[in-house]
């Protein structure tokens, strides 16, 4: 073992392992290894300017008590930031201490001559590297000693009934309604980003936790210190940056379905909510209003004037989004030239194809700076040129066919290095450029995120998941842990995106259940594909804006009556939190903090908070205790101490206990802080 102190930093070396320990933000390290020659020089996440910390740092030997009774001297190093330290041992474990107390040590089972717990015969070691056999890759396995009581969260988004990840595996790897957004916040009070793009998986398991990477060359991680989740989540957002200041005129309701086939139907839908008196403050034209995938551009045929119909829109104070895929039809104008000039995805064996959803497809390559500049300048004369505001980056994971990632290649390397940064590249294809047009914030939606893409203009929606009561609580738990992984601007499909009969009086109750949900999250936005599937074609064309299916009416006074008062009412109150809801946004942009809350991340000291999963804060005011099961009108909530209002009839109740509530269809209870 060599231990170097280089520039405030701790560098050491071991079996042919280079490793590299400095201080990166207020009591944080970021920490990383190599068995090259040297880093590769990527920061990945870690994009921010941050103040240089001078890191204490010491070198030293100690007396080592060998197999034989004898006595060695071995050298140990430590380093330390603030309120972190991290200790090297001889044989090369890293032990992370928080105020002197220990939160996260390498897991290491190999007999190294001492009587110590770690000295076993089982040939486990806490950093495994295995050459990639005709590459300068190697797979990566990283353990650390599991920690009895702990609770983790976090980790973006994935389609499961927890809320607290110890005892998951969870693949890093993006699908769709998968999010790989790879930051751990410990009830131990640390936070832990795998700086790491390669696909692989991690385990928080009850005897160790796992990190894998597939295929990497090297290996990279922060970790930070905080007392409460909130100054955990303000210095992980100091390193990987913070959403912009969200539009004023984007708080309210956006809406959508699946799909606008026609400019005619655009208008008439907007010109029908402004009759109602109801202002929507954006409108989604959503897939196959294009000719092909691909040629990026309205079918002429169906949108025969959209700048005339963006204008009018905008006379209503209605903001126009529309949908781009990635994927580009081998029938399409621009798959000719992007295959030629590689621009496209490569697949290592066999055809190329990625896609084929409608069309045998290749996807774009992100990565490639010349793929960002093909793809901005078509759909800047065809969208943006015409007043489009912004773009709804669908099947940004991407989308593929098969999620064989050791198939896929793209200009920065292999997908199984490099594949989860993938919807982040993808959204700076639109980012970059909108925003040196100088217009305000760029919003764009997309579909996927890795650790950073809060920065990126990105309102994340939870993807294409089932019109269920199963599938609405699952969300709950997604938007909590985004917002726990850095990512404040977070939506769903409300109802659902798959539904099979709309006329359905279960699925109409599951509507307004996620309705009322989702007026109290950061975006509140209508879609969804909606059955049965009886309204004929426009055309019999095979391609085009015409030939495609679409579903079932999805504006507010769809539904009924009785359940179109309900979503009004629900709308008055959304927008009688605009006030509430700017200052939200404005303390994501200043310290990260999600709008979608934690109990626990509004009141760490109660432990209480640390179990629920059924009920949440919006900011800091509103504790929401939404109905997750079907004919459910009765529910149990938790309110931490202090004073609390129950919004539906103004009662008082004091805090420190459960609470019975009422919840008819009309109401879904709502608690104000007092």
């Amino acid at each position: 073992m060599k231990f170097l102190i280089d520039n405030s930093a701790l560098v050491f070396y071991h079996n042919g392992e280079m490793t590299r320990i400095e201080a990166w933000g207020a009591d944080s390290f970021r920490v990383r290894s190599t068995m090259l020659r040297n880093f590769s020089g990527n920061d990945w996440a870690l994009t921010e300017k941050i103040p240089h910390s001078e890191a204490q740092v010491s070198i030293e030997e100690e007396d080592h008590w060998v197999g034989d009774g004898t006595i060695d001297k071995k050298e140990i190093a430590s380093i330390t930031n603030g309120r972190l330290k991290a200790v090297v041992n001889f044989a090369g474990i890293i032990t992370f201490y928080k105020d002197d107390q220990r939160i996260l040590r390498e897991y290491f089972r190999m007999y190294d001559g001492t009587l110590s717990r770690e000295s076993r015969c089982l040939k486990v070691i806490n950093r495994e590297w295995k050459g990639i056999i005709g590459g300068t890759e190697y797979s990566l396995n990283l353990k650390f000693e599991s920690n009895d009581g702990e609770k983790i969260f976090g980790m973006g988004q994935y389609q499961q009934p927890y809320l607290d990840l110890k005892g998951c595996t969870l693949e890093l790897a993006q699908r769709n309604s998968q999010i790989s957004v790879p930051f751990a916040l410990s009830s131990l009070g640390y936070g832990f980003l795998w700086n790491n793009p390669a696909v692989g998986q991690v385990t928080f398991g009850k005897n160790y936790t796992e990190w894998t990477a597939k295929a990497t060359k090297e290996m990279d991680y922060w970790i930070t210190a905080g007392d409460t989740p909130k100054e955990i989540l303000k210095n992980y957002t100091g390193v990987t940056g913070h959403a912009d200041m969200f539009p004023e005129d984007l708080m309210g309701l956006w809406q959508c379905k699946l799909r606008y086939r026609t400019q005619d139907e655009v208008l008439t839908v907007a010109r029908q909510y402004r009759k109602e008196g109801i202002q929507i403050d954006q409108i989604v034209i959503d897939f196959f209003h294009w000719t092909l995938q691909g040629d990026w551009k309205f079918d002429k045929k169906y949108w025969p004037d959209p700048k005339a119909m963006v204008e009018e829109l905008h006379s209503m104070g209605i903001k126009v989004i529309v949908s781009i895929w990635p994927s580009v039809d081998r029938k399409s104008e621009n798959f000719g030239p992007m295959m030629e000039r590689g621009l496209l995805i490569r697949t290592e064996r066999g055809a190329a194809q990625t896609y084929d959803y409608q069309g045998d497809c290749v996807e774009i390559d992100p990565f490639n700076p010349e793929t960002r500049k093909y793809v901005w300048e078509i759909c800047k004369k065809n969208y943006y040129d015409l007043g489009i505001d912004g773009f709804w980056l669908d099947n940004s994971e991407p989308d593929y066919g098969v999620y064989d990632f050791e198939n896929y290649r793209y200009c920065d390397g292999p997908a199984l290095e490099i594949s989860n940064q993938y919807p982040q590249m993808y959204s700076r294809i639109f980012y970059d450029e909108m925003s040196k047009a100088g217009k305000g914030p760029v919003v764009n939606l997309l579909r996927c995120a890795w650790a950073g893409s809060q920065k990126y203009g990105n309102v994340v929606w939870s993807g294409d998941v089932p019109s269920t009561f199963e599938a609405f609580t699952d969300q709950l738990q997604c938007g909590l842990n985004m917002g726990i992984a850095g990512i404040p601007w977070w939506t769903t499909d409300i109802g659902g995106f798959m539904t099979d009969d709309v006329n359905d009086p279960d699925f109409r109750q599951l509507l307004i259940r996620w309705y009322q949900f989702a007026v109290y999250s950061p975006v509140l936005r209508m879609h969804g594909d909606r059955g049965p599937y009886n309204i004929p074609p426009l055309d019999d064309r095979d391609w085009g804006g015409g030939y495609l299916h679409t579903g079932q009416p999805n504006e507010l006074w769809s539904y009924g009556e009785e359940n179109y008062a309900i979503m009004k009412k629900y709308y008055d109150i959304r927008i009688s939190m605009h006030n509430y809801i700017k200052k939200l946004y404005e303390e994501a942009h200043t310290n990260g903090s999600p709008l979608l809350r934690t109990m626990f991340y509004e009141f760490p000291e109660d432990e209480k908070c640390w179990e629920l999963q059924d009920q949440y804060m919006f900011g800091d005011k509103y504790l929401v205790a939404p109905i997750l099961h079907l004919n459910q009108f009765e529910r149990e909530v938790y309110l931490p101490a202090g004073k609390w209002k129950l919004t539906s009839t103004g009662e008082i109740c004091q805090g420190g206990c459960k609470v019975k509530v009422s919840a008819p269809i009309e109401y879904m209870p709502v608690f104000e802080k007092l």
